[in-house]
């Protein structure tokens, strides 16, 4: 278990306390295993490492593991009950009081097919990914509570998989992935040096280069537990790859870094590098 003797304040999430309190609450009575996911796990992580957040946000998303839709509206009615109401996205839950809206995001058996479907306006919620990143679950302790939250490796996974499935809404996703991989040479610099060493040897030298390398390595894990999210995050960086003009990735990278949209393509290829490491070398 990771120790974190920040507060919910140095979180920077306005209302966060209150609202994880009130999850843990709802989830602990119920006996459904739940997990802290997107910005706000994000921050915990570097917060480890005494990195502030930069981003604030007023939604809180949360993966509940379920086995029926019927488990989901006692959640519903248990949240309901402490002011919570459900509104347009049928996972998603608003407090007037606290003006902070939560995601919570079912999988486990409740899942058909990577889908979770919602009666309600027939929408459905793709959760590719899941699974087998939470089982990698990290917990991190804040104050009284502990949260449990995906590797930063896994959480890349998951914002690639969800940006896939929404590029025209899912933009803060390609932001917090750029975002890990600014941090991820300092987070991880033991374990570049003892373990990924050869990714020093640049030249020029870059530690966005090498992050972004590294990262990809630690993220190889997702795609050997699965062949659908292996087939998911490879097209997607395949395609993010075929020309740097027609890059979304690198187009978003590139204005968030002011630098030429070369280097963001370059940064997407070390990362796919990284992640497809193993593969090179069997096939040497």
């Amino acid at each position: 278990m990771s120790t974190l003797n920040q507060t919910y304040k140095e979180l920077a999430i306005p209302y966060f306390k209150e609202s994880f309190d009130c999850i843990d609450e709802v989830m602990q009575e119920l006996q459904i295993p739940y997990y802290l996911i997107g910005v706000s796990a994000i921050a915990l992580e570097l917060l480890k490492e005494g990195i502030k957040p930069s981003r604030g946000t007023k939604d809180i998303d949360f993966a509940v593991m379920i086995s029926s839709i019927n488990e989901y509206d006692k959640i519903s009615d248990s949240l309901s009950i402490r002011g919570f109401k459900k509104v347009a996205a049928p996972w998603t839950f608003y407090s007037e009081q606290f003006k902070v809206a939560i995601d919570l995001l079912p999988f486990g058996e409740i899942e058909e097919n990577y889908t979770v479907n919602f009666n309600e306006r027939y929408t459905d919620l793709h959760v590719l990914g899941f699974s087998e990143v939470l089982e990698e679950s990290v917990q991190v302790v804040i104050e009284e509570k502990i949260a449990n939250i995906p590797p930063l490796p896994g959480m890349v996974i998951l914002k690639l998989i969800a940006w896939s499935d929404r590029p025209e809404e899912r933009e803060n996703d390609l932001s917090d992935i750029l975002k890990i991989i600014q941090h991820y040479y300092q987070l991880k610099w033991d374990e570049i040096v003892e373990i990924h060493y050869d990714t020093l040897d640049k030249d020029p030298f870059d530690q966005l280069l090498i992050a972004a390398e590294v990262l990809g390595r630690n993220s190889r894990l997702y795609l050997q537990k699965s062949e659908a999210i292996s087939t998911r995050v490879l097209k997607v960086l395949e395609n993010n790859l075929e020309d740097a003009s027609k890059s979304a990735i690198a187009r978003d990278w590139a204005r968030k870094l002011d630098k030429e949209i070369e280097y963001a393509f370059a940064l997407l290829g070390a990362f796919q590098k990284g992640i497809t490491h193993e593969v090179q070398r069997q096939g040497m």
